[in-house]
């Protein structure tokens, strides 16, 4: 439970010190900059494991027997791109449009993506309430576009709908991945393939940092160590440790703890119309995940538990 607490706190502070350092550090150099961090963290803790776990007459160069191969090795680059990439990025350009609070409750709408793409993909169906959640949700987030300021904040809600699509893509390859690799190696060398992908942006993310203030590189390097690094190795403790009922429904903190931190830190707070929005496009989660009765007492398909590991990881 500590571990859960941990990780939303560090997850939902993404979203503020995004906001915070937005002004001075471009979408993709900041996304740069978090992943060099945090794929260099993760990367030491994998090797130390590889290292530490090994038999003592093996040869070094067994780490590279390490790595996985073949369609997982692919997935991972998937994902790698897909996610830690360009989601990372989409979520900065969205927080350059929106306040903290609204991009988080907007991109939350990643689980019902996930759903989606296992019934079309996983041949898992679309059982009545999921069809209502994501009504439900897409209402929440056409509020929020409609009813707001003017065409920035479209602009921002598209930015942080195709997060939550780039997310729940990677998800489902994701749990394609874990079915034959440990979730540190998963986590690792996606960090390490979004930061190779975002390589071209690192002279401007230096070019920025050596004119913004301190505090900016600080919240950069915060990003990679905490929500990117420390965060999902907790992530996967829990998992591990934690029903994962409780884990699934932990990410549901995330949009309130975000909201809070915007207010106290920056002032800022979702409009009315991003409120109500984003309590429907939560709302529409909830009812998707609600369990629908169409299988007899005590079975438990491969749906249920792909599901425990979805969050709204930022």
């Amino acid at each position: 439970m500590l571990a859960l607490v941990a990780v939303m706190a560090m997850w939902s502070s993404a979203f503020v010190v995004i906001r915070a350092i937005g002004p001075h550090v471009s979408a993709a150099p900041m996304a740069e900059g978090r992943l060099v961090v945090g794929s260099v963290a993760l990367g030491a803790v994998w090797l130390w494991r590889v290292r530490t776990t090994r038999a003592p007459d093996r040869e070094p160069s067994s780490v590279l027997a390490s790595l996985p191969r073949g369609l997982t090795l692919w997935l991972i680059i998937g994902y790698g791109v897909l996610w830690f990439a360009l989601y990372t990025v989409a979520v900065n350009a969205a927080e350059r449009h929106l306040d903290a609070g609204t991009t988080a409750l907007l991109v939350n709408i990643a689980p019902i993506v996930v759903a989606v793409l296992a019934g079309l993909f996983l041949r898992e169906g679309f059982p009545p309430l999921l069809v209502v959640g994501i009504a439900i949700s897409f209402g929440g987030a056409a509020l929020i576009a409609f009813a707001g300021p003017g065409r920035r904040d479209d602009i921002g809600v598209l930015l942080a709908v195709a997060a939550a699509l780039l997310y729940g893509v990677s998800v489902v390859a994701q749990k394609l991945v874990l079915r034959s690799t440990d979730p540190l190696t998963a986590t690792a060398l996606g960090a390490v393939v979004g930061a190779v992908t975002l390589l071209p942006w690192a002279p401007q993310l230096l070019r920025e940092l050596s004119s913004a203030p301190v505090g900016d590189s600080v919240g950069v390097v915060y990003l990679g160590l905490a929500p990117t690094a420390a965060a999902f190795l907790l992530w996967a403790y829990a998992l591990a440790h934690a029903p994962a009922g409780v884990t699934a429904s932990s990410s549901y903190a995330v949009p309130g703890l975000s909201i809070l931190g915007s207010w106290l830190f920056l002032a800022e707070t979702p409009s009315a119309a991003g409120f109500v929005g984003g309590a429907l496009c939560l709302a529409g989660v909830a009812v998707a995940r609600l369990p629908f009765p169409v299988r007899s007492r005590g079975a438990r398909t491969e749906s249920d538990a792909a599901s425990a590991p979805e969050s709204t990881a930022v």
